[in-house]
């Protein structure tokens, strides 16, 4: 997902993937299943963002099917150049396309995680697909984006969700309080869940504003010493 909308965001006017026929392919990592699933979500993220989903295409062939290839490839081409360059036919400026991509963008980690189950979902029927995701659905998963924070209060500067943080977002160190860069942040989820269960100081937000950071000069954590 992420190539095909870093590929719009970059300028492309059309994406055309490619895949072996279902239920025909050498391998068994079932990637053109998985695919299939991608682009009917990419999809409808698409029209969410006002991207005419015409402009991502999937088909499925076998090597034997040069002649059929170059004319799904010719007509797919065609057809990118009847609805016109992304931005311009969709009546938004290039800087608005954009900013509404490279949000979107940041927050592949969150849907991928969000829609982890049904990205998986293998639907027998071909024509299943398209019923997969509806644009509610997409709505109320952009309407429901998660933010995390670190209680100051129960954070014990273990550094766990630092170490597992994928996006460099944590900053903190020994006898620390640590604070999430919500700027940094790619609402993935992976603080929340590696954050130990005895200090639970990892929130998640939804629908409520994150509180500020807590000042540097009040990070350090005063441990007790033990007794004896």
């Amino acid at each position: 997902m992420g190539f095909v909308l870093k590929a719009f965001y970059n300028g492309a006017d059309g994406i055309f993937i490619a895949g072996c026929r279902l239920g025909e392919c050498n391998y068994t990592t079932q990637g053109n299943y998985h695919a299939l699933n991608m682009v009917c979500l990419c999809k409808k993220i698409m029209e969410y963002a006002g991207i005419n989903p015409d402009r991502l295409k999937i088909e499925f062939m076998s090597s034997a099917e040069g002649i059929r290839f170059a004319r799904v490839v010719s007509d797919f081409i065609n057809q990118i150049r009847e609805i016109g360059p992304i931005g311009e036919a969709e009546g938004v400026s290039r800087d608005e396309m954009r900013d509404k991509l490279g949000k979107i963008i940041k927050l592949i980690p969150y849907i991928k995680v969000a829609k982890r189950d049904k990205l998986a979902m293998k639907p027998e029927d071909i024509e299943d697909y398209e019923k997969l995701y509806t644009k509610e659905e997409v709505e109320e998963l952009f309407a429901n984006v998660p933010s995390y924070y670190i209680d100051p209060e129960r954070c014990q500067a273990c550094g766990t969700c630092r170490r597992r943080c994928p996006a460099g977002a944590i900053s903190g160190e020994k006898n620390k309080i640590h604070v999430i860069d919500q700027d940094k942040c790619i609402k993935c989820g992976t603080c929340y869940e590696a954050c130990p269960p005895k200090f639970k100081a990892v929130k998640k937000l939804v629908g409520e504003p994150v509180p500020p950071p807590i000042p540097e000069e009040q990070r350090t954590i005063q441990r007790k010493k033990a007794a004896g």
